[in-house]
């Protein structure tokens, strides 16, 4: 089960490598494209959707590697069971909003889909599929989120802390930057 749901979140973060890489791609190309007097004001649409997709799908790989912001000021300064119980409050917060914001991305793409909403923008596509994008990503990141609660409840470490601690073993303190 571990090396599927680690597969799963790796599978999140390329994708949303990937849409970052579209996006530099079609940036260009529509720079290239202006001086050719192309209309390519449609890229527009789609480089923000790609945006979003890429800030959700990359979200449950980014939590499990230590690479979300996280304010640590309280909970490093309390000894290690007080530290636990923190660890376990916040995870379960995250896991209640998350879980809220999942279900409503589901439901409202849902709606997009049963009404047949169609961009009203540069590009005519039905909404819900670059929706699916968010709902996709809220649901890994949910998934996330229950598996170091999980985790934590069965007294081991949190991902993100072991991951950071990895990085600052070996010297590399580059996201304290």
């Amino acid at each position: 089960m571990r090396r599927f749901l680690d597969g799963l979140y790796r599978l999140g973060g390329a994708l949303a490598a990937l849409c970052v890489l579209a996006i530099l791609l079609l940036m260009v190309g529509a720079s290239v494209g202006r001086l050719m007097q192309w209309r390519v004001s449609w890229v527009n649409d789609v480089v923000a959707w790609l945006c979003a997709a890429a800030a959700f799908l990359g979200m449950a790989y980014s939590f499990r590697n230590g690479d979300f912001v996280r304010v640590t000021l309280l909970i490093e300064a309390v000894p290690a069971p007080v530290r636990r119980s923190l660890e376990l409050l916040s995870l379960a917060v995250a896991t209640a909003a998350i879980g809220y914001l999942a279900w409503w991305a589901a439901r409202f793409t849902l709606e997009s889909w049963e009404f047949n909403d169609i961009a009203g923008n540069m590009v005519p596509i039905p909404i819900w599929i670059p929706q699916m994008s968010f709902v996709v990503g809220a649901l890994l990141f949910l998934v996330a989120v229950i598996d170091e609660l999980v985790t934590v409840l069965r007294g081991a470490k949190p991902s993100y802390v072991a991951r950071v601690e990895e990085r600052h073993a070996r010297g590399d303190f580059s996201e304290e930057l």
